[in-house]
């Protein structure tokens, strides 16, 4: 088993907690979570990588083990967070790197590739949205409506999304044997966003997600201009972003890897051996 070891960082005067594995001149592959955990949902995937891959997960500003300063105090933006993640993986001397992204972890990776397309050898998207198609109405009209207005009613519901019970069902959604997903996975997460203040910057995102979908096109185009190899592994119950999300990818990218595989929004809590290998043998054809 590799070793991992269990890093902070200053960047920007904000201290920001990764977690890193493998060789340091190895091929570096970032893992960019997504709401409302941290790189705790790579805890596994790290040490199973590392004997090929520099594996560096961090935790974003607000999550996790990293600071979170209150949100009047700081502007959470999904800019800002990818503008800290592009300054961590400078201090690290990463110039050039695969990415993993899920959930959050799509719009920050994307700004990425747009700031930097020459740095992003390859993609996994793993339940991370790059095109319209896949948004489940179900779940997003909550947020829509805050977007709209940010009135008492609408913020009531969204907070919903912070609640033990919301958290659990992002975890157990769509997985044939909910067995499989250790209980302390939602606890973990609902623990850290329970924290004062971590309210306000939880709903500062969501209010901020409306930022995302504009840039699709810009993305879009740039993935059907470079070719960049990429691997769409979904869990196919998910009932937040849909197969349909997956599938858009070959619209712009004909050699995309789409994978739909049994589970839900976290499936590396029930398929993590199935991911690792695709991910594995995905990675072995590209540059990465």
């Amino acid at each position: 088993m590799a070793i991992v070891h269990h890093r902070y960082a200053s960047v920007q005067g904000r201290r920001l907690f990764y977690r890193e594995a493998g060789p340091a001149d190895a091929p570096a592959l970032v893992l960019l979570h997504g709401f409302p955990t941290s790189s705790f949902m790579f805890r596994h995937l790290v040490p199973a990588l590392a004997d090929r891959y520099r594996v560096i997960a961090p935790d974003h500003l607000g999550f996790g083990l990293s600071d979170a300063p209150p949100a009047d105090e700081f502007r959470y933006t999904f800019d800002a967070l990818a503008d800290l993640t592009a300054g961590l993986l400078d201090q690290l001397g990463v110039s050039r790197y695969a990415m993993y992204v899920q959930d959050y972890g799509a719009p920050i990776g994307w700004r990425l590739l747009l700031n930097d397309p020459g740095a992003i050898t390859a993609i996994i998207t793993q339940n991370g949205n790059a095109y319209e198609a896949g948004f489940v109405d179900a779940f997003w009209q909550t947020v829509w409506a805050y977007h709209r207005e940010q009135t008492p009613r609408t913020e009531a519901a969204i907070r919903q999304a912070l609640t033990l019970d919301a958290i659990k069902w992002q975890y157990l959604t769509g997985v044939p044997d909910p067995s499989l997903v250790s209980p302390e996975t939602w606890h973990h997460d609902f623990a850290l966003v329970s924290r004062p203040g971590n309210d306000r910057i939880q709903l500062d995102l969501f209010l901020d997600y409306a930022t995302n979908l504009p840039l699709y096109p810009r993305l879009q185009a740039c993935l059907r201009a470079r070719q960049t190899p990429l691997l769409a592994v979904w869990g196919k119950g998910d009932e937040i972003f849909a197969p349909a999300g997956a599938r858009a990818f070959a619209d712009d990218l004909p050699d995309a890897r789409i994978h739909l595989l049994d589970g839900g929004h976290f499936l590396l809590e029930s398929a993590l051996d199935d991911v690792t290998a695709l991910i594995r043998d995905f990675l072995g054809h590209t540059d990465g």
